[in-house]
């Protein structure tokens, strides 16, 4: 593929924008749900278990996204670019106009989907605007943006809740916004149906006959960061769809409780911070260290939510962690098979949804049986079985006959 670039400064706001498109529909639309929500089951009458639910029908089809992204990601990033904007702005007005618990949750499922759809639509945007030498560190950025996201809406909570309806207003037009800027900004959109822009026959011929979608041989050396990104996506469900309601039934006070959120947020965004120190340690190191931060923060939260200091740095830690842990999962399947880097993504961001879906509902439940506390202690536990998981070396290592060449940075 043909990289034209006009100037410095293009790639740059590329990349500004893409963080914000990840930002809004990650931070201010998918994961705000469970900020906004002790307020929406204060006027909706939601019970744990129903908003477990819906976090459920929410991560589901969050997946359903991701595998349409998986399948058309190399091929229709652009289209991906719109359905991501319009399923994430459709969705937040549904939940800002919902009349009662049954739109809302049919409209906190739909926005969710552009996530998923997000998310490999950048990876390839990212890697056929951003120079070779630069996509590492533009992907890493772009896949930060989730901190931010998270940062700004807790920032919209405080000015706003308890109109959390406001909430979604202002995130369905930062959708809109984020996405036509990704649209304007991607130089080779001409590409979009075209693999290629090859000066040979040869290049073409090549490129057009090698499979975009992983192999069974794929999914075989994949076992390891497979079971281990759902089991993230269990551990850490109770964090993203109860943490602030465990902080409220603890007893915090609004402006406590969201700037608890806002501190995930913030270790969201420190990401970018320890980008380098993560990348030497390699994959397997870094998950394991990334996975342990969201443990213990999750553990920190079910022992003492009560206390206003544990619980922000927990949150804080929990933020860094997860965040960090995702870029530890896209490097991982960039270091097994660079060439099926956005279809990688894809896939593993569908497992670890997968495992939110289950965990959502799990924790749903398990709140209206043992309370809040319990919960999230179990919850951490599941987390620490992400990183046992690793040291078994059932998969995520090529072997050396067949090992491609590694494209670094080709991950999202």
């Amino acid at each position: 593929m043909k990289r034209s670039f006009s100037n410095g400064m293009h790639p740059t706001a590329l990349v500004v924008v893409g963080t914000a498109l990840i930002a809004v529909t990650y931070g201010l639309v998918r994961l705000a749900y469970g900020l906004v929500l002790p307020d929406v089951q204060a006027d909706l009458g939601l019970s744990a278990s129903t908003a477990g639910g819906i976090a459920s029908g929410a991560s589901l089809l969050y997946c359903v996204g991701a595998v349409v992204g998986f399948v058309q990601a190399a091929r229709h990033p652009r289209a991906l670019v719109v359905a991501a904007t319009l399923t994430a702005a459709v969705g937040s007005v549904g939940m800002a106009l919902a009349p009662d618990a049954g739109v809302f949750g049919a409209a906190a499922v739909l926005g969710s989907a552009g996530a998923g759809l997000a998310s490999p639509a950048l990876v390839q945007v990212v890697m056929r605007n951003v120079a070779q030498a630069g996509v590492s560190r533009a992907q890493t950025i772009v896949n930060s943006g989730t901190g931010p996201g998270l940062v700004a809406a807790g920032l919209v909570a405080l000015v706003v809740l308890p109109d959390w309806r406001a909430a979604w207003l202002v995130a369905a037009g930062s959708a809109v916004l984020a996405g036509a800027a990704v649209l304007l900004l991607d130089a080779n959109a001409d590409t979009d149906t075209h693999d290629t822009d090859t000066d040979t026959d040869t290049t073409e011929h090549d490129t057009d006959t090698t499979p975009h979608r992983p192999t069974r041989p794929w999914f075989r050396r994949h076992t390891t960061p497979l079971v281990a990104a759902g089991l993230l996506g269990a551990g850490s469900a109770a964090v993203w769809n109860a943490g602030r309601a465990a902080l409220v039934a603890a007893g915090a006070d609004r402006t406590t409780s969201i700037v608890a959120w806002i501190a995930i947020g913030v270790g969201g965004a420190a990401v970018v911070l320890t980008a380098r120190w993560l990348a030497d340690l390699g994959h397997r190191r870094a998950w394991a260290v990334t996975v342990t931060a969201v443990a213990i923060g999750t553990l920190a939260l079910g022992l003492a939510p009560g206390q206003v200091v544990v619980a922000l740095v927990a949150c804080a830690v929990f933020g860094w962690g997860y965040t960090a842990a995702t870029g530890a999962l896209l490097t991982w399947t960039a270091a097994i098979d660079a060439e099926r880097a956005p279809a990688g993504a894809s896939m593993l961001f569908v497992v670890l949804v997968l495992g939110q879906a289950v965990g959502g509902a799990v924790a749903g439940s398990a709140v209206d049986a043992v309370g809040y506390g319990a919960t999230l202690m179990g919850a951490a536990v599941v987390t620490a079985l992400a990183v046992v998981a690793t040291t078994h070396r059932t998969g995520g290592s090529v072997p050396a006959r067949t090992e491609p060449p590694v494209r670094h940075g080709a991950g999202w």
